[in-house]
């Protein structure tokens, strides 16, 4: 059996979801594990079984041994890792955001297009069984022609501070880290259109409410809750080539009763709502239906969408499938982030 020799560069959080997913993966083979702390990469390596262990990941991209690596670093290494990454003829599988801006991600998209390298972006939630059922009853046909979508990802306290909280390393607040994926779905699941225009706000009002100590929250490791420079607030009304539309709000700090996640998708025959659970309306006869797939999650689950992730990444490398998030949807979505950021800037609509 053919085998991808894998390499992961960053040891944090997301990429013990990527080893976890190799691991489990026959046909990948973990060979080396990189982070700028050479401790915690020797431990990690051991951790999970990789022969090898870098604190430079120049040392790893050059390691003959390694056919591909994810990439699983703060935002603002992203596009430079992966660039350094194909150039050394890695394939790489980089986490979302592609990159902080959209001028980066096209420096990749370029290297990409110049290299026969798969580049992969971490759209993780592409992957998960409901978003997999729903996009073959589109492909199917069955809800039409999709023109309208909405997006959203509320939390109440939900900033974890440290690198997050520093517009200069993650390239800014829930917009580019978690509202990025909920667009990404409703984008994903319309077609991909290009987009045309957006008319968006950030609000900067709450800061990362420290203050709250009734409810658990997720702290990185350098949290300082004096320290914060990114949005806690965004909304946006995108338009695209194909005169659809996208509706989508996200927040790290809202004064909101519940955390919530919503994503709906709407066309001429049917729309569906894929979180908080998969369901499809339609009609028949005269009636309306709606209709719940029976499958294993009716949400995201984070192990079953990691493994076909990682699955999808192995095969595009061994050349058997498509990447379902190759490098250019990667960066259109910045193209829809610096969009969203600009006309906030602005205070108006800007044309993309």
């Amino acid at each position: 059996m053919q085998q991808v020799k894998i390499g992961v560069v960053g040891t944090g959080g997301i990429a013990g979801c990527h080893l976890k997913a190799y691991q489990g993966n026959p046909r990948a083979e973990l060979v080396a594990v990189c982070d700028i702390n050479a401790d915690r990469a020797t431990a990690t390596a051991q951790q999970w079984g990789a022969s090898r262990s870098y604190s430079d990941p120049a040392e790893l991209f050059a390691d003959p041994d390694v056919d591909a690596v994810s990439i699983c670093t703060w935002n603002n290494t992203h596009a430079e890792l992966a660039i350094a990454a194909v150039e050394a003829g890695k394939h790489v599988l980089v986490e979302k955001p592609m990159s902080r801006t959209y001028a980066e991600a096209q420096r990749l998209e370029d290297v990409v297009n110049a290299h026969d390298r798969v580049v992969q972006v971490g759209f993780v939630r592409r992957h998960s069984a409901n978003c997999r059922v729903l996009k073959s009853f589109i492909d199917g046909g069955d809800l039409g022609e999709i023109y309208y979508a909405k997006a959203s990802c509320i939390r109440r306290m939900g900033n974890p501070g440290g690198w997050f909280a520093n517009k200069a390393i993650s390239g800014g607040g829930p917009l580019i880290d978690i509202g990025v994926h909920v667009i990404d779905l409703c984008w994903y699941l319309m077609g991909t259109p290009r987009v045309t225009s957006v008319s968006a706000n950030t609000y900067e009002k709450l800061g990362n409410r420290s203050n709250i100590t009734t409810l658990p929250r997720y702290k990185v490791a350098d949290y300082d809750p004096t320290k914060n420079d990114v949005e806690d607030m965004a909304n946006a009304l995108i338009r695209f080539d194909n005169g659809a539309s996208l509706i989508m709000d996200t927040s790290f700090s809202l004064h909101a009763p519940d955390d919530s996640l919503v994503v709906s998708v709407y066309g001429d025959k049917g729309g569906a709502d894929l979180e908080p659970k998969l369901q499809i309306a339609s009609e028949r006869h005269e009636t309306l239906l709606k209709v719940t797939p029976q499958i294993g999650f009716e949400g995201f689950d984070l192990d079953d969408g990691f493994s076909h992730e990682i699955e999808n990444f192995v095969a595009a490398c061994l050349g058997e499938a498509e990447s379902i998030a190759p490098a250019w949807q990667g960066a259109e979505m910045m193209k829809i982030l610096d969009g969203v950021y600009t006309s906030a800037a602005q205070g108006k609509e800007v044309q993309i």
